[in-house]
């Protein structure tokens, strides 16, 4: 008998609240009248009771059942802070204001992470680790190495890519559950007003959150331009790419841009041949003209066909592939590939969010409007990464400042930029190979610190430069 009773003294129970008023809930939920009974005798006596482990069940059951309210709504909570997204900004800051004190809630639609640790950084630079194995594998025999035929398994590279997406993605997660003062809300969220937020549950059901700022970092998607005859071709984007478990024969890449470019390396790199398809008088036209240059000599080293100031006229799909019929300063051409990739930008993620019910502003693409603090034009609601706009570095941090103690939300957002560029393409110079990376980001395998390999001795502390004396790369440390 002992082992199924829980003594407990009223009305400090571990399984709900003893006032009153939730008994009494709890008994027209149907819970059994003597335990109704023995609970209000003993909070009026305050003497100690017994319950069984049956009667325990049904009064947490019960308990549970009382607050949910029929429909499937559950009821409104208040939070200090809801932020819609768990991207590069958002998922610090939740932990940064939870810390500090404030009760948090962050609502997710798919994975956290965002679009760097599912769709982004770490699966293309694992990728990447990849094609660089196979370049070198290749080049073995100028190293007096006899590495034989090389070949691409890309059934193997892929589920690697997913190993490490995942392992990150779960730590993520994790970081977030045992983070005290944060709920991690998986749903899709839409704004009811400036105050509240909606979700639609993964689970079912919708719940409102009544928060006193709100934060949104959705982040965004690609681009999908209006081209004649897209509909009837299969095409795709940056995160279908990385799915593909045979190698293209031809990939034809549709983009200059940094996306673009990091993909045709990677995929020439595992063997397929590639041509890029530029509207752009040069690549990655943002850059310094000379920038642009390097990086085209270093891609035609590599044995990529590039197509300058060349636009794409109609689509048509063959039995091969994908035919595309371009359009040049010369004339039209046709050139057909096994594979059609878009990379033409990214788009936001804030035609979802019902913005207008909310009275926030965006500009002509869909990109909140913000301030310097990140604020939008309602005060109060925040928009942080790439749903803003701006420069799309994944080391872009977001935290919130002191309280203002002369006001009433006392909040502001600082944002801290790194000044490096996207980059990842790499050019081999005799036995030395030379790195191009972003700020903060290393060519490594992908894993990131903590993962077991002595290479990770390279994620140190100081802020400057170094040169791995062992394999010549250049790195650029974490702050």
């Amino acid at each position: 008998m002992r082992s199924n009773i829980w003594p407990c003294r009223l009305p400090a129970q571990r399984f709900f609240a003893c006032s009153t008023r939730r008994v009494a809930s709890c008994a027209r939920a149907g819970a059994a009248t003597s335990t109704a009974a023995k609970t209000n005798a003993a909070m009026r006596g305050m003497q100690p009771i017994i319950l069984t482990r049956k009667l325990r069940l049904t009064a947490v059951r019960n308990a549970k059942r009382m607050h949910r309210p029929k429909g499937g709504v559950m009821s409104t909570a208040l939070f200090d802070t809801v932020i819609i997204g768990t991207g590069q900004s958002g998922k610090p800051l939740a932990i940064a204001l939870a810390r500090a004190g404030r009760k948090v809630a962050v609502i997710e639609r798919e994975h956290v992470g965002g679009t760097c640790i599912n769709v982004g950084c770490t699966p293309t630079k694992t990728m990447v680790a990849s094609g660089r194995v196979a370049y070198l594998a290749r080049r073995a025999k100028d190293y007096g190495v006899n590495a034989g035929r090389v070949t691409v398994d890309m059934r193997r590279v892929l589920k690697r890519k997913r190993g490490v997406v995942e392992s990150f993605r779960n730590y993520g997660q994790k970081t977030l559950e045992k983070t005290a003062n944060v709920e991690l809300i998986f749903g899709e969220a839409r704004l009811k007003d400036a105050k509240c937020v909606v979700v639609e549950l993964r689970r079912g059901g919708t719940r409102e959150l009544e928060g006193k700022r709100i934060v949104i970092n959705t982040g965004g998607r690609p681009a999908v331009p209006p081209i004649e005859g897209l509909d009837r071709v299969p095409f795709l984007d940056s995160t279908s790419v990385m799915e593909l478990t045979e190698l293209p024969r031809h990939l034809l890449v549709l983009g200059g841009g940094y996306v673009g470019l990091e993909f045709c390396q990677m995929f020439r790199r595992f063997g397929a041949r590639v041509t890029i398809v530029n509207r752009d008088p040069r690549l990655i036209l943002r850059e310094d003209p000379d920038v642009s240059a390097e990086v085209e000599k270093i891609l035609k080293e590599d044995g990529i066909e590039i197509l300058n100031s060349t636009q794409v006229t109609r689509l048509e799909k063959i039995r091969a592939g994908v035919r595309v019929v371009l359009g040049t300063g010369k004339g039209s051409k046709n050139i057909s590939g096994s594979h059609l990739l878009l990379a033409l930008g990214r788009v936001p993620n804030s035609d979802r969010l019902n913005l207008g019910a909310a009275g926030v502003e965006t500009d002509n693409s869909g990109f909140i409007k913000v301030n310097p603090k990140l604020e939008t034009n309602v005060p109060g609601i925040y928009a942080i990464g790439d749903v803003k706009g701006g420069p799309a570095f994944t080391r872009e941090l977001a935290e919130f400042g002191q309280r203002d103690h002369r006001g009433a939300t006392g909040a502001q957002l600082h944002v801290h930029r790194s000044a490096a560029r996207h980059g990842g393409l790499e050019r081999d110079r005799g036995a030395e190979t030379r790195h191009r990376l972003p700020r903060g980001e290393t060519a490594d395998d992908g894993r990131g610190p903590g993962a077991g390999d002595e290479r990770d001795a390279r994620f140190h502390e100081g802020g400057r430069g170094r040169k791995d004396a062992t394999d010549s790369r250049l790195y650029r440390s974490r702050r």
